[in-house]
């Protein structure tokens, strides 16, 4: 007789993290991946860019979650993609990395694979919801189903320091060392859930 062995599902976060912030949501989103049974959470970095092209990052970081690859990518369930805002705008390393994904775009590897997007900022108005909307974009075009947070979850009606519809968020200072309160906490938790939980629903 032969034994059939569970299996976990992937759920790929992307993120670039200059002081530290991306990275604790990212963990606190992974949290929330893997509160989902049968799912598990894969982090990944992406190198910062430089000007002169001629300078290149280590092919492994000295700290934090290993650089992401376009296997990642290939190999997950769903991708939830995390930057600091620059201008509105997500930072230039993760959209070289998005830029680099044409071939997955060619080959429809996120195709109907659920996607969400978070960010930090430095002030309330810093451009949350335009970083949010800048990473949804390409996921739009890769065909991924976008998964936002609905005002269903509570902590949106009250936050004060980050969470939107768009995504998980957090107001981090301007010298980026304010700690991510419990309502910002929750929703990045709720939306790990939800990736994972619709891709779940899909897989099965």
């Amino acid at each position: 007789m032969r034994v059939k062995f569970a299996t976990m599902s992937e759920i790929l976060i992307v993120y670039y993290s200059r002081t530290g912030n991306v990275a604790q949501l990212a963990r606190l989103i992974a949290r929330g991946v893997e509160e989902v049974p049968g799912m598990r959470a894969r982090l990944r970095s992406v190198p910062p860019v430089a000007p002169v092209t001629e300078t290149a990052a280590p092919p492994v970081p000295q700290d934090g979650a290993p650089y992401a690859t376009n296997a990642d990518l290939r190999e997950c369930a769903g991708v939830i993609l995390g930057s600091p805002t620059r201008f509105g705008n997500m930072a230039a390393p993760l959209k070289h990395f998005i830029d680099s994904t044409g071939a997955e775009w060619a080959s429809g590897t996120l195709v109907g694979k659920p996607a969400a997007a978070f960010t930090a900022t430095g002030t309330l108005h810093g451009g949350q919801e335009a970083t949010l909307l800048t990473m949804l974009l390409p996921l739009l075009h890769h065909g991924a189903l976008i998964v936002g947070l609905p005002f269903t979850e509570a902590a949106l009606h009250t936050t004060r320091g980050g969470g939107t519809p768009y995504g998980a968020s957090h107001v981090s200072g301007p010298e980026a060392d304010r700690v991510i309160d419990e309502e910002a906490r929750v929703l990045a938790r709720a939306l790990g859930r939800r990736v994972a939980t619709l891709a779940a629903k899909l897989e099965s």
